[in-house]
């Protein structure tokens, strides 16, 4: 681990000082050996499964998989940032004091940026890509689950920059995978720039309770999706069952539905056909004591309505009006994305200002809150906190800025 901080930091002011060209070079690089080295990856994943299908739910499982079309889609994101504009070196802002002062505002690199996250491979490739298009060094830190995935995904990535001629320690991976090398990065003051967490909310809180280094909390989805009395029912179906279960295992799947009290008695059997009676993979419905009373499920627990279930469970409360559907997402909302179904401008209107999460909806789907979806390439992770990042990082989001001020010669 110190050699590899330490490396990382001697490397930083040469990823900074890299152009545009020289960047998107690299990705390109990175991309296509990604695909070269494609039956390598799919071997260490297919290990990775083989030792975690005893241990993982099977929508963790589905998380952790790597396909041909998964790993294509990686290069994909890849070759994506290296299209987007280069976000170092911008001009922000520029004025000139009434001594002739001039003061420049210009974005620039982070530094070096940890990412510690779980079992998703992926998140390998979005983390390098992101951080080398925006001059900055990357050391990971993954999860034991989907550490041969990530490895052989290194490798390819590193293959890629020493192709273009590229230092290869713009992109480190952390070998070990034990609570103590989490520790170690939380606190690398002097070294690591930047912490982000990306994965349950025991990690995430693990590194905002106890990080020494500036860490930027994201990921942890306790989404809800109100249905308003004036909403198209169909319209609400079809994008609860999206949010549900379109991939249950990721921070932008719904996990709370309200329903409005004066459609619930119309509403709930529908929603109980399409979620329940229909599907081959049922969604497990937790109810509370209003919806309970008009269909079958299980009663929703005193926790049911502050837990990021991962699966194919939903918790279901009634609510009167949207004020109070409001207030139940202010009390149980971890600040991810909410969206509400409704024809109501009023409903709207009240819904959009008064939610504060990262991202609100209006008649769409919570799982469109992703950097790939947002026009971003892919992202780093959902930030759920305010301060410099909020909702799908990209690259903007892995820059800061300084000032450039010149003078002639000017003293105070």
């Amino acid at each position: 681990m110190t050699n590899m901080l330490q490396a990382a930091k001697a490397a930083k002011s040469e990823i900074a000082r890299l152009s545009t060209v020289q960047k998107n070079n690299a990705l390109l690089a990175m991309a296509d050996a990604l695909i070269a080295r494609q039956a390598e990856i799919l071997a260490a994943n297919a290990a990775d499964l083989e030792q975690a299908k005893n241990s993982i739910s099977p929508v963790m499982l589905d998380r952790l998989r790597l396909t041909e079309d998964r790993i294509a889609g990686m290069a994909k994101g890849i070759r994506e940032v290296a299209e987007l504009p280069d976000p170092v070196g911008r001009q922000l802002s520029e004025y000139v004091r009434a001594d002739g002062l001039k003061i420049k505002k210009v974005s620039s690199p982070i530094g070096v940026v940890a990412i510690i996250y779980e079992s998703r491979p992926n998140v390998t490739s979005d983390a390098a890509a992101l951080t080398l298009k925006s001059g900055n060094v990357c050391i990971l830190r993954g999860g034991k689950e989907a550490y041969r995935s990530a490895s052989a995904i290194v490798e390819a990535l590193r293959m890629g920059l020493k192709t273009a001629g590229i230092n290869e320690n713009a992109v480190n991976l952390v070998g070990d995978t034990s609570r103590e090398s989490a520790t170690a990065l939380m606190k690398a003051q002097g070294f690591v720039d930047l912490l982000i967490p990306r994965g349950g909310a025991g990690l995430i809180n693990a590194c905002v309770q106890n990080a020494t280094v500036p860490c930027i909390a994201t990921g942890t989805g306790i989404c809800h999706i109100y249905v308003e009395k004036s909403a198209d029912l169909d319209m609400a179906l079809n994008i609860i069952e999206n949010a549900k279960t379109s991939r249950p295992s990721v921070c932008n799947a719904e996990e709370v539905l309200l329903v409005d009290n004066e459609i619930a008695t119309e509403f709930l059997p529908k929603l109980y056909d399409r979620l329940v009676t229909k599907r081959s993979v049922p969604v497990e419905l937790r109810l509370d004591e209003n919806a309970a009373k008009i269909i079958p499920g299980r009663p929703a627990g005193p926790q049911d309505f502050d837990t990021e279930f991962l699966d194919y469970i939903l918790a279901v409360k009634c609510v009167n009006g949207v004020e109070e559907a409001v207030a139940h997402i202010a009390a149980h909302s971890t600040g991810h994305s909410e969206a509400i179904i409704t024809n109501s401008d009023e409903a709207k209107a009240i819904f959009t200002s008064c939610v504060d999460s990262a991202a609100v909806y209006v008649n769409a789907s919570t799982r469109f809150t992703d950097g790939g979806e947002f026009g971003l390439g892919c992202e780093m992770g959902i930030s759920t906190q305010k301060l410099h990042a909020r909702g799908p990082m990209g690259l903007q989001e892995l820059t800061s800025y300084k000032y450039i001020i010149t003078g002639e010669g000017h003293i105070r």
